[in-house]
């Protein structure tokens, strides 16, 4: 009954994903400038307990992600068979809904939980990219695969035979920062900040607004105006 209503869930977050593209649409421009100045920004937005922890880094430091959030947790499971870790990681693999960003909570810190076949079928899916509270294996191939992938330490440990995935598409916790399917995550070599999907749009007009005034200070300053006094007149620096 549970791998059945998860997977019913997982088909309409895909139908969910293709009816919503208001906020893709909104970072489509100047998508690296708006990453870095929603990971700056975060606390002066009003966003609390928002950023993962700073040891979950890009594999690749040029990579950015954002997109909304598709979540996974797991624990391991030393009694599980090699065959019941494969076909549940690769029911998720089967479910995940395009144009997503994956967040796994795999509540361990021993074993990968990305490699390269992995990581290959989900950029073949249309998956945004992959932040894990773990690890990841294959990394040079995942590299060179352009799929951005976010976690915390590298490892060859595989989890077959020793994890088991619980649930998808369910509210997580990574380290006091609760996420759940249908927020807005925007990560690069900064850091990642979660936004609660009810306030994503509004952080995102937000931080356009910063963007559009932090020029007019740029100006200022290139034209010869003290930083002190371009702060006082546009009140953003």
């Amino acid at each position: 009954m549970r791998d059945g209503y998860e997977v019913a869930r997982a088909n309409n977050m895909i139908s969910y994903a293709r009816r919503h593209t208001r906020l893709a649409n909104l970072i489509k421009p100047a998508r690296r400038m708006l990453y870095r100045r929603c990971l700056r920004c975060h606390a002066r937005l009003g966003l609390k307990n928002c950023v993962l922890p700073h040891a979950i880094r890009a594999l690749d430091p040029e990579a950015g992600l954002a997109g909304r959030v598709f979540t996974m947790q797991g624990r391991p499971d030393p009694d599980c068979s090699v065959h019941e870790s494969i076909l549940r990681w690769t029911e998720f693999l089967s479910v995940a809904p395009e144009g997503h960003v994956l967040i796994c909570q795999p509540q361990d810190h021993n074993l990968a939980l990305m490699g390269e076949l992995s990581a290959e079928t989900l950029h073949l899916r249309g998956i945004r990219g992959y932040i894990v509270d773990g690890g990841c294996r294959d990394n040079a191939f995942i590299r060179k695969l352009n799929f951005p992938v976010f976690a915390r330490f590298q490892t060859p440990r595989d989890i077959a035979g020793a994890w088991t995935l619980e649930s998808f598409g369910q509210p997580i916790e990574i380290e006091g920062v609760q996420i759940r399917t249908g927020d807005f995550v925007l990560a690069d070599i900064d850091g990642i900040v979660v936004i609660p999907e009810e306030q994503a749009e509004s952080v995102i007009g937000e931080v356009h607004q910063v963007m559009n005034t932090e020029s007019l200070v740029r100006k200022a300053i290139l034209n010869g105006v003290s930083p002190k006094e371009a702060y006082l007149r546009y009140g953003k620096f």
